[in-house]
């Protein structure tokens, strides 16, 4: 129920953030049962290789067993099928905390949706990165997720327009973020926003197609 609920966010905050990050609809989708999760998740694993981060992150996803239980999310924006979880959760202590997303804002990149409030114009001392490998060409990266907007209908934090290829996309996001959400004016809160950074647990996962 909780990934539903997410999905639900997802979708309604979607329609208002056209404005600034047009939705990727992939060319090709591939029959759910084509996915192999466990062994896509081995092949993210090996293409992380020599990146300590991120070797951590997706051996944290690994073992948590969520990837065995992932399904297809049948929608055009292509959210992750597997929702990050972190420290503080959707502001309220530890649980699903957003998903990672792939867009097509000026090009492809890649995403990140969710969390507490709305996410902070200043990502000082956090990171957001996205692990990926492209099955169709052989292709892999990292990148950080460093481009928002600070409007109210930004919802997303994104990646640089990537050229991944086209195929099948394996990718997990992980790493630190910054939120914040109104607040009264105090010696703690003098610019009427409190601020809290997530840390991410257990990586948001999921197979995508460009």
């Amino acid at each position: 129920m909780q990934k539903l609920g997410l999905i639900r966010r997802f979708t309604a905050a979607l329609a208002a953030t056209t404005a600034v990050a047009v939705v990727f609809a992939g060319q090709a989708a591939a029959d759910p049962a084509e996915v192999d999760w466990n062994t896509a998740a081995r092949q993210l694993r090996a293409a992380a290789a020599g990146n300590p981060a991120a070797e951590q992150a997706v051996d944290r996803l690994i073992a948590s067993g969520q990837v065995a239980t992932a399904g297809q999310v049948a929608l055009p924006a292509q959210p992750f099928q597997v929702p990050a979880q972190s420290d503080i959760g959707r502001g309220d202590g530890p649980g699903v905390y957003g998903s990672g997303i792939a867009l097509g804002y000026d090009g492809f990149r890649f995403g990140f949706f969710g969390g507490p409030g709305t996410i902070s114009p200043n990502q000082n001392g956090a990171k957001l990165e996205v692990m990926w490998i492209n099955l169709s060409n052989g292709r892999s990266g990292t990148e950080v997720l460093s481009e928002h907007n600070d409007v109210p209908v930004d919802t997303t934090i994104r990646t640089r327009p990537l050229d991944i290829g086209g195929g099948m996309i394996v990718t997990a996001v992980y790493g630190t973020l910054w939120h914040r959400s109104p607040a009264p004016v105090s010696d703690a809160n003098p610019d009427g926003f409190r601020y809290q950074r997530g840390t991410i647990s257990i990586p948001s996962f999921g197979v995508i197609y460009n």
